[in-house]
């Protein structure tokens, strides 16, 4: 029996523990998230909880005490009724203590028998967490009820020692409320580490004593772009700031609950808000303004200016008196050197100090390794350490500097092999500010991309190093950029329920089960309805899967969705009800259909699910690229080409194929010769991500599979700057020809002198080719 099926044999036996008991009495389950590592069922009666249990604790312990109250608040969140907290040792009540034999420092043991509960840590911070998940087993809609918690024996502990959650306040201000509710839900999933990114272009967020114009006037933007940088504006002015009173504050509140915040000052990139405050330290000496867009901006700090350097120390100084936190966030990333390769004082600096470009860096490269080093000795001399973006590995990593890698895995893994430390948070499974549903229609607006819970759930923080240098991922974190995300409502309904699968893969060092996963977490999203949480709820929709069966020409159309529901559907795109087919069974599709789907429950209808599937020549037909697509866009490796979907403008969707430096080579098998004379297909075009569209086609012809003979080729004009972002069709017709085989070349662009990726392979996405 491997440990995933002794574990989920334990929990059914708690679960058959319980099933018997008294129907008026609510019954704890530890199926709670994150996953603890080891779950034993004593087999003994269960322990009551009711009104009268006491919490009780170590006499003389502040931080216990504070744990003990935060239980009992826990408590009454869900039962109305809160329970007496006392100093000593009660008996028949749940008992707070360290436990000196428990290894890892952030380690519990949660004891419950007939006779009490005891919550035993290597330290207070073990406690709090063992607090955590017994607050966690407790049914969210227990009010007034006495609760059952089955006897069992729980030893846990996290897997990474840093544990995390970023929280970008510079594109949209959170008051000190907000924050201090993110940190509530930080603790509730486990979390030790508050990343708060406290400075950007777009606004500066904290207050400096010595340079208090920083938030008289880098605070505030005159208005804000609408939309993705549309070229309109709110014509509202936008600010905010916190005070140092106020981070004091939010640090304690912070500390309280076991979580060290980590404030980032980016640096020597996203400093617009600084220079629009004191223009001498850019390299232009400006005027500049707060950035009222999104993106980068040229404009950066001169690495050349030492008064420039003087202001990031004091800065530093000022944030380090400020956050107890080992850590020290310094940015490094996205800072374009445009401005330094023109400035006198900058290329001073790097003639005095003997700075050089290769054949790997530019010198101006290594002059951003250059300020980022001497900040992590200022901050080293402090008796901190640096974090920063993966971009600090160019041009040299600081000494004892740790690396987020965000730009996908790469950075991390180089890091690791360098034996620096490392968190992996990449973009492409950890940044909760893409779109987790391909219905972006029905979502707030987003930055783009696509992170579905289960990609998240999916992570691997160590996949792709060797094994010796695995122990230098410290952790994992998760980051939200809130250019998009104005409210805090709008926040939480982001990170949850994406956070739940991220505290798992940071806590948890069971194998990896996304169905067993999703009960756990219909139970949380309970505790969230609870609180008033407004989280995304993706999974009680309908989740569709698409398969093609290439031998009988059928699209096959998988439904599901979490909890108890019936789904009903309709193939005409009439609107689903009770009274609709009730689906049962794989739909096995044939020819155009708008399929839509509902889940129906006692508790509110789920969303409505629909999708065309138009059918040609090509769909549901056997297809074999000849050409593999690029890692990280090969999704299913070619069905997506011939499955009748249409992908939309979002390329992450697992609708496309993505190719860089590469053409489309498709061989398709229509199974019996065929007579046709065009072939079409759309490209998706994202300029500022290097994907542009296509430079050419050729259709080339064979009966046999392996002699093609070629019917039609096709040049594609190259786009312009000036043409915008999004799909562009494109067909190609011929004299009407038969065969059973065909291959479609869609030859790829070139990144054009007018891009600034000029050199670089370019991206061509490829869906839905469409053969007529």
């Amino acid at each position: 029996m491997n440990k995933l099926t002794k574990y989920a044999c334990i929990l059914t036996a708690i679960a058959g523990a319980v099933a018997c008991s008294d129907g008026q009495k609510a019954q704890g389950d530890y199926a709670v998230i994150p996953l603890p590592q080891e779950v034993a069922v004593q087999g003994s009666a269960p322990f009551l909880l009711k009104p009268s249990t006491p919490i009780t604790y170590q006499e003389g312990d502040a931080e216990m005490e504070q744990t003990a109250r935060f239980l009992a608040s826990y408590i009454k969140e869900v039962t109305g009724y809160e329970p007496k907290v006392t100093a000593g040792d009660a008996g028949k009540g749940i008992h707070l203590s360290i436990a000196s034999d428990i290894q890892n420092k952030e380690g519990y043991r949660l004891l419950v028998s007939e006779n009490g509960v005891e919550i035993a840590g290597a330290s207070n911070a073990g406690i709090f967490y063992g607090a955590q998940t017994l607050r966690k087993s407790i049914p969210a809609a227990a009010d007034g009820m006495l609760v059952e918690l089955p006897a069992v024996s729980i030893n846990d502990y996290p897997r990474f020692p840093y544990r995390g959650m970023h929280l970008d306040v510079s594109r949209h201000f959170f008051p000190t409320d907000s924050v201090k509710k993110f940190i509530d839900i930080l603790a509730l999933h486990n979390m030790n580490r508050f990343h708060w990114h406290l400075t950007d272009d777009q606004g500066w967020r904290i207050e400096i004593k010595k340079y208090p114009e920083l938030t008289q006037i880098g605070s505030k933007r005159k208005e804000t772009v609408i939309g993705r940088n549309s070229g309109k504006y709110d014509g509202q002015p936008y600010d905010g700031f916190y005070t140092q009173d106020e981070i004091r504050d939010v640090i304690a509140y912070a500390k309280e609950r076991f979580i060290t915040i980590i404030p980032e000052i980016d640096l020597p990139g996203h400093q617009l808000a600084a220079l629009a405050t004191y223009p001498e330290l850019g390299c232009t000496g400006g005027p500049y303004e707060v950035w009222t867009q999104w993106g980068v901006s040229d404009d950066v700090i001169c690495a050349g200016n030492e008064k420039s350097m003087q202001f990031l120390e004091d800065v530093l100084a000022e944030v380090i008196d400020l956050f107890p936190s080992e850590y020290i966030h310094i940015g490094g990333d996205e800072c374009p050197k445009v401005r330094w390769q023109k400035c006198p004082k900058c290329q001073a600096r790097i003639k005095a100090e003997g700075i050089k470009g290769d054949s790997k860096h530019s010198a101006e490269e290594y002059l951003q390794s250059y300020v980022i080093s001497r900040m992590e000795k200022f901050v080293e001399s402090k008796g901190r350490h640096i974090i920063g973006w993966d971009e600090i590995l160019e041009g040299g990593l600081a000494p004892n500097a740790t690396v987020m890698s965000w730009r996908g895995v790469g950075g991390g893994i180089e890091a690791a092999k360098q034996q620096h430390n490392v968190i992996m948070t990449p973009n492409s499974y950890l940044y909760f500010d893409y779109y987790q549903s391909t219905d972006t229609e029905h979502d707030p607006l987003a930055i783009g991309g696509y992170l579905p819970l289960e990609r998240v759930y999916s992570f691997e923080p160590t996949n792709g190093i060797p094994e010796e240098y695995q122990k230098y991922v410290i952790g994992a974190q998760a980051n939200l950029w809130t250019e998009y995300i104005p409210t805090f409502s709008q926040v939480e309904y982001m990170i949850m329920p994406r956070m739940d699968a991220l505290a798992d893969v940071q806590w948890s060092n069971a194998p990896k089960d996304y169905k067993a996963f999703l009960p756990r977490l219909v139970r949380m999203t309970k505790l969230y309805d609870r609180l008033g949480y407004n989280y995304a709820k993706h999974i009680f929709d309908i989740r569709a899967f698409f398969a093609t069966d290439g031998d009988k020409g059928e699209v096959v159309v998988t439904l599901e969705t979490e909890g108890d529901a019936d789904i009903h559907y309709t193939l005409d795109g009439s609107e689903p009800n009770t009274a609709s087919p009730k689906y049962e069974a794989p739909l096995r599709i044939k020819e155009n259909v708008e399929i839509k789907a509902v889940a129906i429950r006692p508790t509110g209808n789920s969303r409505i699910f629909s999708e065309k599937i138009d059918f040609n020549k090509a769909t549901a037909k056997p297809v074999t690229l000849r050409v593999a697509p690029s890692k990280g866009y090969d999704f299913n490796g070619g069905p997506e080409l011939t499955d009748g979907l249409s992908g939309n403008d979002n390329y992450k969707t697992g609708r496309w194929l993505g190719f860089q430096g590469k053409d489309v080579d498709a061989v398709i098998d229509l199974k019996e010769p065929t007579e046709f004379s065009r072939v079409a297909f759309n490209t998706n075009v994202v300029k500022g991500d290097w994907i542009m569209g296509a430079a050419g086609i050729t259709v080339k012809v064979s009966d046999d599979g392996q002699t093609f003979k070629e019917v039609a080729a096709k040049t594609i004009p190259s786009l312009g700057k000036d043409d915008k972002d999004g799909l562009y069709p494109q067909e190609i017709t011929f004299a009407p020809v038969k065969a059973r085989y065909v291959e479609v070349i869609i030859k790829s662009d070139k990144l054009p002198a007018w891009h600034g990726g000029v050199g670089n392979p370019a991206f061509l996405f490829v869906d839905e080719i469409n053969i007529q």
